[in-house]
């Protein structure tokens, strides 16, 4: 099993371009939290055992969002605390727009704008997403932009 070390430097090989780089730093948790926003968008009938709580836990998207942190906290305890923390502020932000705007168009929007810029600067870099080579790398894009925000670099 790969460490989420060995994840970050075999992500980090096609992400050297600083222009590339700062693309990913916008983009990426755009996508992410786009995805919580259509997930969220999802009728919950089938929730009901949930139907009691308050509608940010009573949604698809906080069940999606509970596994993939079980992946992050395999990983490492502190990635999984930094993106259990993440993942609140997209269920919240989700929610707030969901009362305000329709949220399943606007996570569309927000999801196409983000992987525009993606390809955008991959071009730029001259090599391919990383999640080509290993659908993981979904995952480990996310980690490896909040780890850099908390690290400073």
């Amino acid at each position: 099993m790969k460490t989420l070390s060995d994840w970050f430097v075999e992500y980090s090989v096609s992400h050297q371009n600083i222009t590339n780089k700062k693309i990913h730093y916008i983009c990426v948790p755009l996508i992410f939290f786009s995805v919580v926003g259509l997930v969220m968008s999802i009728p919950n009938d089938s929730l009901q055992f949930l139907t009691s709580t308050h509608p940010i836990i009573a949604n698809w998207a906080f069940v999606v969002l509970l596994l993939v942190l079980l992946f992050y906290y395999r990983l490492s305890f502190s990635m999984g605390l930094k993106m259990t923390l993440f993942a609140v502020v997209c269920l919240l932000g989700n929610y707030w727009i969901g009362q305000n705007l329709p949220l399943a168009w606007f996570s569309f929007c927000l999801f196409a704008a983000g992987w525009i810029g993606q390809f955008y600067g991959h071009k730029i870099e001259g090599k391919k997403p990383s999640f080509l080579k290993d659908l993981q790398f979904l995952l480990i894009g996310p980690a490896w932009v909040i780890n850099s925000i908390f690290s400073g670099k």
